[in-house]
């Protein structure tokens, strides 16, 4: 293992030029201005933008969710799902059934005051991520989906490596 950043670089393949550097250094800058654009919006609105994620989720999902389904699809701790599903189950946002297969598992429901107080923010960003992509050819958008998919599973095997490494 490396001692210091500068013999770390020495591990990387040849391929990983200045100009790979510096590409991956845009590419993840305006990933975390994606973020900060989604941030941004949730406090506009009154709450975090891992709530915001979690309430989009919900509000598309007719018959609702588990928490176990809202986690893999918002990418999030059970933890952070279990708080904030306990924070909107105090606002009386969401409500929780049982499900009769496996009573330990609960169904996540947005209930008709969740679905009135953050239904206006939901069909926005929607409707503005949306657009956005209308904004691109059908080709660039195949584009931008493909090699974005390609990254981050490339992203995903090499951090992954480092953890075995250890």
């Amino acid at each position: 293992m490396a001692d210091t950043i500068k013999d770390a670089f020495v591990f990387l393949p040849r391929t990983v030029t200045k100009e790979v550097r510096k590409n991956a250094y845009i590419y993840c800058k305006l990933r975390d201005e994606q973020f900060a654009l989604y941030d941004e919006y949730a406090k506009r609105h009154g709450m975090l933008m891992k709530t915001l994620l979690v309430v989009n989720v919900l509000y598309y999902s007719k018959d609702g969710m588990t928490q176990t389904d809202i986690c893999r699809k918002t990418f999030q701790s059970k933890q952070t799902v279990n708080l904030i599903i306990r924070n909107l189950l105090g606002g009386e946002y969401v409500t929780l059934t049982e499900q009769e297969k496996n009573r330990r598992s609960k169904t996540v429901c947005m209930t008709e005051s969740g679905r009135a107080f953050f239904g206006d923010a939901i069909r926005h960003i929607t409707r503005a991520e949306d657009k956005a992509m209308s904004m691109l050819t059908p080709s660039e958008q195949e584009q931008l989906l493909s090699l974005s998919k390609k990254f981050t599973g490339h992203l995903a095997e090499l951090i992954k490596q480092e953890s075995k490494e250890e």
